[in-house]
């Protein structure tokens, strides 16, 4: 079976460019959705790859359509490449059914792997030059009178998260974050 997927970011782009295209390849089935690329739970590409089978074929009309990182085409490309199915990108020529779309597959995961390590040594680097003028890297340190400040507040169901966060200077994602352990903590005794 040939399997397509279309995906727009938006829900005011147009899917019909690359429907068409999928069509013309003679994609029996296609899956359409518009989500941003950036979201791994995409409901659609989901079930098109787990509708794939041993023998079958998966096909995009461009690889931004099915991933914004190299990171994630390279892990799409993986669990199809485990469950046996070739992947087409029609605008990019790729098909690994063809010993050059292999190997452009394969010379995207050096390339990711490559990117990834780059990623790596800036990161250290970047917290070595830190650490050389002094800087300590972390969250900064809370003030804990003025979190259990802010955690009575919340419970008091008076203000709002905002309003809590200004008369504190707690984030939100500070004061929930607790009052999630002190749930998880309640709930384990």
């Amino acid at each position: 079976m040939i399997i397509g997927y279309a995906r727009v970011s938006t829900v005011d782009q147009s899917l019909n460019l690359q429907l068409d295209a999928l069509k013309e390849f003679g994609c029996e089935e296609i899956f359409q959705e518009k989500l941003s690329g950036a979201k791994d739970d995409r409901p659609e590409l989901l079930q098109a790859i787990k509708m794939s089978r041993s023998g079958d074929k998966f096909v995009v009309y461009k690889l931004d359509r099915l991933a914004r990182s190299t990171k994630r085409l390279i892990e799409i490309a993986e669990l199809l490449r485990e469950k046996d199915v070739e992947f087409v990108s029609i605008q990019d020529n790729i098909d690994t059914g063809t010993a050059a779309g292999k190997a452009m597959f394969g010379m995207l995961s050096v390339l990711a792997e490559f990117e990834r390590d780059i990623i790596r040594e800036r990161t250290t680097a970047g917290l070595k030059a830190a650490r050389a003028r002094g800087r300590k890297g972390g969250r900064p340190k809370v003030n804990q009178q003025k979190l259990n400040q802010a955690i009575a507040m919340y419970h008091s169901k008076r203000m709002t998260v905002k309003d809590i966060q200004e008369a504190t200077g707690i984030s939100p994602a500070t004061l929930y974050r607790r009052i999630n352990q002190e749930k998880k903590a309640a709930s384990e005794v």
